[in-house]
């Protein structure tokens, strides 16, 4: 797990979340009128240029206009709202995260993302059957759920047995006939050793897993740790890759299978730096005291330091090679998207580059069609920042407003 102390502080915040924020899941409402957001940066979302002074017309949970002030006609009697200095952009996707095993506490995280600016995440394979129903309610001021269900992986004894654990061919084939009958957004498969505690999946078990899915229509993505088992799985035909190569720098043959298979997906989901980083911007979404638990745990390790340095190295080779790009954070943290987004640029990736992955790609690996870009005819789900991100990246943590389809989300209380 990326930022493991994070994310242990995450499961502890759940146990005192205010049953009201976590309330019984309803249908939104959609907002009521016209309004016109004017005289703001716009950021599309797509790589385009930004526009500058322009105006977005929501109508309802839509935009229905997007673009240059001279270019939008504001309907008679809109409401209009003035973002002189401000920017706007997509709401973020976060296509990689572990999201809580109980109705309440899932419906928290969610309403937690969208305080962060978070539109939608997938979670990774470790979700009960039970909650996918949550898949199709639309919760106000919470983000979308998509899950993979229970992913596949050899058995691990004494981890999470939230997975399939299977051992042959049969039982990876019966594992995906399940998913398929659930009809979860994606496979999720395990890779990796675990430090050399267990065995991995192998080609003859992955192989199979993957042609199944294929069968059902539905598409695999590997956690992973090594290079060779990375180039085992694109020759075996998997889709995605919730995590880049993390034992060794990638090589010359691994980057002519990806070229080989230009639909390939990568979330790279980097890990902790491993540096003393400024948490205070998270400071006024959580509570005073998991604001200190969060910055205890803020400290300097060579080790880890040195691990990222690996990741971040190949993501650039893979960036460069122009290798599509998702957003990822693994864990649970709502917040965990504005950290990627900074590390994914210190990695060598330009801020509209982290930007497209973050809204447009993340959108599209998650074939959801209504978001990821601010167009005429998509959700209005955007952020208005203070800053631009453009010029820095951080500036996506310098949050004025978040809008999740059309609708304020409410931020005067921390997110919990």
């Amino acid at each position: 797990m990326r930022r493991v102390n994070a994310v242990t502080l995450t499961a502890t915040i759940a146990i005192g979340v205010v049953a009201a924020i976590a309330g019984p899941a309803r249908a939104q409402a959609p907002a009521a009128g016209v309004t016109a957001f004017e005289d703001a940066r716009l950021i599309v979302g797509d790589g385009s240029a930004p526009i500058e002074s322009a105006t977005l017309v929501v109508d309802g949970a839509r935009i229905v206009q997007a673009g240059a002030a001279a270019d939008v006609r504001i309907p008679a009697g809109a409401a209009r709202v003035n973002l002189a200095g401000k920017t706007v952009m997509p709401m973020l996707i976060d296509t990689h995260v572990h999201l809580s095993p109980t109705r309440d506490k899932l419906i928290r995280d969610l309403k937690m993302r969208a305080w962060f600016g978070v539109s939608a995440a997938l979670s990774m394979g470790l979700d009960p059957y039970d909650l996918l129903d949550i898949r199709n309610q639309t919760i106000p001021g919470a983000a979308r759920f998509f899950s993979a269900g229970r992913g596949i992986t050899m058995p691990e004894p004494g981890r999470i047995t939230a997975p399939h654990w299977i051992t042959t061919e049969a039982d990876g084939r019966k594992a995906i006939q399940e998913l398929a009958d659930k009809k979860v957004d994606i496979v999720k498969i395990w890779v990796d050793t675990r430090d050399s505690k267990f065995k991995k999946l192998t080609p003859d078990l992955y192989g199979p897993i993957i042609d199944e899915a294929h069968k059902k229509d539905l598409r695999v993505t590997a956690h992973i740790f090594d290079l060779e088992d990375g180039k085992g799985l694109i020759r075996a035909g998997v889709d995605a890759f919730a995590h880049g190569v993390r034992d060794r720098p990638i090589d010359d043959e691994y980057l002519a299978l990806w070229k080989q298979h230009p639909n390939l997906v990568l979330g790279p989901n980097l890990p902790d730096r491993g540096v003393k980083t400024d948490i205070s911007w998270i400071k006024p979404g959580v509570s005073a005291e998991e604001y200190e638990k969060l910055e205890k745990a803020n400290v300097a390790n060579a080790v880890t330091e040195a691990f990222h340095g690996i990741q971040a190295r190949n993501l650039a080779v893979m960036n460069k090679a122009g290798v599509r790009i998702v957003l990822g954070t693994d864990g649970n943290r709502a917040w965990g998207p504005h950290e990627e987004m900074e590390d994914m640029v210190l990695a060598g990736m330009t801020p509209a580059q982290v930007i497209v992955a973050a809204t447009r790609n993340g959108a599209e690996y998650l074939r959801i069609a209504d978001t990821g870009t601010l167009e005429a005819g998509k959700s209005a789900d955007f952020i208005v920042l203070d800053a631009n991100p453009l010029d820095d990246i951080t500036n996506t943590r310098k949050i004025s407003s978040v809008y999740l389809r059309g609708a304020a989300v409410d931020r005067s209380q921390p997110a919990r």
